[in-house]
């Protein structure tokens, strides 16, 4: 049987090594899930709330024991690690809390005579969740709160780099009072994963991960016509305009490009300056990106952590050398250090244009790409000519005006405006074009896989 084994990106210690579950194991946590789900179907929205709760506060008392074991696994900053885990509390309190309101039955009208009607919104069953390593516990808990508040069952692959941390979430769900079999997570290939997402007993598919693999998982899903919520990757552009705050756009732009290692899909990853603003706005940023210690993730001091993975260090080094073979200026960082661990610089790349992967694609790692406008409007044009949309930024004094930018222009689903931040539980949190569909948080993801079902009353 095969088996994959986790490494310690900061250290290349291997960590643990686990088996792979055959097609008929995985297949029986299936079922078991949907077994479980059959009971917790029938428990009132209320009723499944104390269990969320109760989770949360497992995830709370665990966090030192969580945030570590995902430091080991993907490198992430060990504070960031304790962050993470207090955003899955308040996810899952949120779904407790709105939870019951928001998933009520709706009293409507039918025909001419105002006749009675219902929505109800009904549970469907076991959800799969493939998520992806950058965020090793929120990624699942997004997944899982709403299915549970919604009345599915909820089944996990997770990334193999961080099979531990999807394993040890299960535990705690258990140690807290979460019916055994209702959540599951297999460790699987790709191959029995796609046989899975064709089961019948799956009813709905959710990912997060690159355009590419959701491409692949989104027509496989569309084959055994089950519905999809794809959360994938983008090239998020913050705009700085010309009346923007230099102090203020350096800060979270720094910020921005820096957080989780630079290894997330909401990551502000593309700056368009306008040329009013241009050189002050570089000086002042390269200046920033100079200063940051890289180092050891479990130390309090190191703003930035190695790379999840000997794969991720190759990839980003090889888009930033292409990137640079094609005509883009370094000008910081771009030399990985000479050292053990997948560390690679806080690096700021100029002189973009299309063709260079600094520029088309995602980089998933700390490099930002530094691109001149004319004006605002030629920001707002080049921001938009991505095949992605997930996030955005705008960075300006006037608010009122970078409300509508962000609200008439944007072609994004989130945009940020003089700030920088991942994900709220109150607001939603998706994309368009090629980062994906569907919606997460802000009541909008409990509501992404069940049945609005119209009943009708003479």
């Amino acid at each position: 049987m095969s088996t994959i084994t986790t490494i310690n990106p900061a250290t290349e210690e291997e960590l643990q090594t686990y088996e792979l579950m055959s097609e008929s194991a995985a297949t029986e946590r299936l079922e078991a899930c949907h077994a479980a789900f059959l009971e917790w179907r029938t428990l009132p929205h209320d009723e499944r709330a104390p269990y969320l709760n109760r989770i949360a506060a497992k995830l709370r008392d665990s966090a030192g024991e969580i945030a570590s074991l995902m430091t080991a696994e993907t490198g992430k900053l060990l504070k960031d690690g304790h962050t993470e885990v207090e955003l899955c509390a308040a996810i899952l309190e949120y779904s407790a809390r709105t939870g019951p309101e928001a998933l009520a039955d709706e009293e409507r009208t039918h025909g001419d005579k105002g006749k009675r009607g219902i929505v109800s919104y009904q549970p469907i069953g076991v959800i799969y969740s493939i998520q992806p390593w950058n965020f090793p516990l929120y990624q699942p808990v997004r997944v899982l709160a709403a299915s549970l508040m919604a009345g599915n069952g909820c089944m996990l692959k997770h990334a193999s780099i961080c099979t531990g941390s999807g394993l040890l979430l299960r535990k705690l769900c258990i140690e807290a009072g979460l019916p055994e079999d209702l959540f599951q997570v297999v460790v699987i290939d790709h191959d029995t994963s796609d046989k899975l997402i064709a089961h019948p007993l799956v009813r709905g598919v959710t990912m997060t991960g690159s355009d590419g693999a959701g491409r692949h998982i989104g027509a496989q899903a569309a084959k055994a016509l089950k519905k999809t919520v794809l959360e994938l990757g983008s090239n998020d552009a913050y705009l700085v305009l010309e009346d923007a705050d230099i102090e203020t756009a350096v800060k979270f732009s720094v910020m921005g490009r820096l957080y989780n290692n630079g290894e997330t899909c909401v990551s502000a990853k593309r700056f368009i300056v306008t040329d009013k603003v241009y050189d002050a706005f570089v000086d002042a940023y390269v200046a920033e990106m100079k200063t940051i210690t890289m180092g050891d993730p479990t130390d309090d001091d190191v703003q930035l952590g190695p790379l999840s993975s000997q794969d991720q260090f190759d990839r980003v080094k090889e888009q930033v050398d292409e990137s640079v073979a094609k005509g883009a200026k370094v000008l910081c960082g771009g030399e990985a250090p000479d050292r053990k661990g997948a560390y690679y610089p806080a690096t700021v790349l100029s002189e973009l244009a299309p063709g260079m992967p600094a520029y088309d694609d995602e980089i998933f790692g700390p490099v930002a790409s530094i691109i001149r406008a004319k004006d605002d409007a030629h920001a707002m044009r080049l921001a938009n000519e991505s095949r992605y949309g997930l996030g955005g930024g705008i960075f300006s004094k006037d608010e009122e005006r970078a409300i509508k930018l962000a609200r008439d222009h944007f072609d994004t689903g989130m945009v940020r405006i003089n700030s920088f931040g991942a994900a709220d539980p109150n607001m939603p949190f998706g994309g368009v074009k090629d980062s994906g569909y569907g919606r997460e948080h802000g009541g909008f993801g409990m509501k992404e896989f069940v049945n609005a079902k119209a009943i009708f009353l003479p």
